[in-house]
């Protein structure tokens, strides 16, 4: 990692707050156009609630925007833009606590658990940290309830081509890199799988250019808004089964189990004191094991 640059992330870090807070909305106008255009499904089209929130033991606040519909299930898009101290635990584990435990941490986190076992979960969150140093982090991956199945590899191969995109606009070497990183994080070890199909995933990122960091997160985001409400539409007119179902339910364990036992964002969050409700919003609604 090159030096930080501090004053380069203090300049950007008004422009990343409102960027995070501008995705969210776009992100759920997206969503609630998709509720409205799923004709003939039972049930009414859903529609996102904000709540806001502030910690007590935190400057700042966030929101979380829930919604529950005839196609997402459950999707969460939530925003937070705080600061505070990093515990004594903290400070050997976040580059630059050792020296100065003060924190500032925004950015934005979508999670999606969908109705029919036919449109894969989504997760995507970016993020802007500063301490000592500072570092933008995140990445994007899909879930399909049957990951070998011809239609989840054609979801997987749209998605994985949209990550690239938004990477080689930026330095070629990204897309190979933080595809690795993702794989190899989003894996359950006492199961010996992935999660799901993928995608990309970076932290503790500085490329020596903040701006250009910046600019590459925002660009992550602008290619899941784009790619991902693409596969939505084209899966979810589909008709299931009820074994489909019972299948998703215990596909879902997976990722209960995995955000539970090894997500560092969960651990982190519920340690530092966070709001539960907007960590714990990457929980599915309904799971099963069998």
């Amino acid at each position: 990692m090159a030096k930080d640059d501090l004053s380069g992330h203090a300049l950007v870090k008004e422009d990343a707050v409102a960027w995070f807070r501008a995705l969210q909305g776009r992100l759920m106008a997206a969503f609630e156009s998709i509720e409205k255009e799923a004709e003939g499904t039972a049930g009414v089209a859903g529609r996102f609630v904000r709540t806001p929130w502030i910690r007590p033991n935190l400057a700042g606040g966030g929101e979380t925007a829930l919604m529950h519909g005839r196609v997402f299930e459950k999707v969460g898009v939530n925003v937070s833009a705080v600061s505070g101290r990093f515990d004594a635990e903290f400070q050997g584990q976040i580059p630059g606590a050792e020296e100065d435990p003060r924190f500032f941490a925004a950015g934005i986190s979508l999670v999606a658990h969908m109705q029919s076992p036919h449109v894969p979960a989504a997760h995507m969150n970016t993020r802007l940290v500063i301490t000592t140093r500072g570092w933008f982090g995140g990445g994007a991956d899909l879930t399909p309830m049957r990951p070998e199945a011809p239609e989840s590899l054609a979801d997987a191969k749209i998605f994985h081509a949209a990550l690239r995109a938004a990477c080689e606009t930026h330095d070629p070497e990204y897309y190979p890199r933080f595809k690795k990183w993702c794989d190899e994080y989003f894996f359950l070890p006492h199961r010996g799988e992935p999660r799901g199909a993928g995608g990309i995933f970076y932290d503790h990122f500085f490329s020596g250019d903040a701006a250009a960091d910046f600019a590459f997160t925002r660009d992550v985001g602008l290619a899941f808004l784009e790619v991902y409400p693409r596969i939505v539409r084209a899966r979810m007119g589909r008709r299931w089964s009820a074994e489909e179902r019972a299948h998703q339910l215990i596909r879902r364990g997976r990722y209960v189990e995995f955000n539970l036992l090894y997500d560092r964002g969960t651990m982190f969050g519920l340690r530092t004191g966070g709001n539960p409700e907007a960590i714990l919003m990457s929980l599915p609604p309904e799971v099963r094991w069998p």
